[in-house]
């Protein structure tokens, strides 16, 4: 039996350049990016297990980092050597597991605010500061076991876009993020539980542009003040104003920044 492969999107020609989505989102996120990349790389953009085009992973409760990266492998070998690597919260989680893995290969990272929460918790035993994505997630799960699957959605979107927000959402968009709310028990599993502690990232002797949102849940801010200071070459960009979903819903101020960042790496 083939082993599964991801959906990905592919432009340009140069210097690979992968962008890894967040959650309840797919590759399409970076259309806005990947078209001022073209011109200078080749940009390549998978849809991670689940999520867009690209196969579900056999569990809904639990999944490793490590095995989202296995997934995209296929995609970081037509990358080329070296290659930069873009994230977004779980993606740039992942994108920091697969810069592991690669040593030597991967000249870059621009993440905006991974979402590793197990480094918080290895800190500091709860309660900490990434309580707040982990009661939203009880009670996405409690919801689901409800069967309600539109209620677990506004508990996952609004605790990071704002109160309210599930509720905004145009409702041509909501079947496909609550079906990909489906799978929050595994990304939280993945998240919580990675084995990696953040002084494993004092390795990654690359340039690294760690962006986050001033109006960003203090979840993601926590990730940040153990992960910063862990990574060697880091540039810390705050984004007045914006949010955890930041590359969604302002792409624009983010992918220039990616843009510029590239440019300079």
């Amino acid at each position: 039996m083939h082993a599964a492969r991801p959906y990905f999107r592919e432009a340009g020609s140069g210097p690979g350049v992968v962008c890894i989505h967040s959650n309840a989102s797919s590759s399409a996120q970076w259309r806005g990016l990947m078209d001022p990349l073209s011109s200078r790389y080749r940009v390549l953009a998978p849809d991670s297990y689940g999520s867009g085009k690209s196969p579900d992973w056999h569990s809904d409760c639990e999944i490793a980092l490590r095995d989202e990266v296995g997934f995209i492998e296929p995609v970081l070998a037509m990358a080329g050597t070296p290659f930069a690597l873009v994230g977004h919260s779980y993606g740039a989680a992942v994108a920091l597991i697969a810069a592991l893995a690669h040593p030597g290969r991967v000249r870059a990272l621009a993440l905006y605010e991974p979402t590793l929460f197990s480094v918080v918790d290895a800190r500091s035993p709860p309660p900490n500061g990434v309580d707040g994505i982990r009661n939203a997630v009880a009670a996405a799960a409690a919801a689901l076991d409800a069967g309600d699957r539109d209620a677990a959605a506004r508990h996952f979107i609004d605790f990071w876009i704002g109160r309210g927000s599930w509720d905004a959402t145009p409702p041509q968009r909501k079947a496909a993020i609550a079906d990909s709310v489906a799978n929050v028990r595994r990304w939280a599993h993945a998240l919580f539980t990675e084995a990696t502690p953040a002084g494993a990232f004092a390795s990654l002797d690359i340039p690294v542009l760690y962006m986050l949102g001033s109006e960003s849940p203090e979840s993601a801010h926590a990730v940040a003040r153990i992960l910063v200071p862990a990574l060697p070459r880091v540039r810390v960009v705050e984004f007045p104003g914006l949010g955890h979903m930041a590359p969604v819903t302002h792409p624009e101020s983010i992918n220039a920044e990616i843009v510029r960042f590239l440019s300079e790496a």
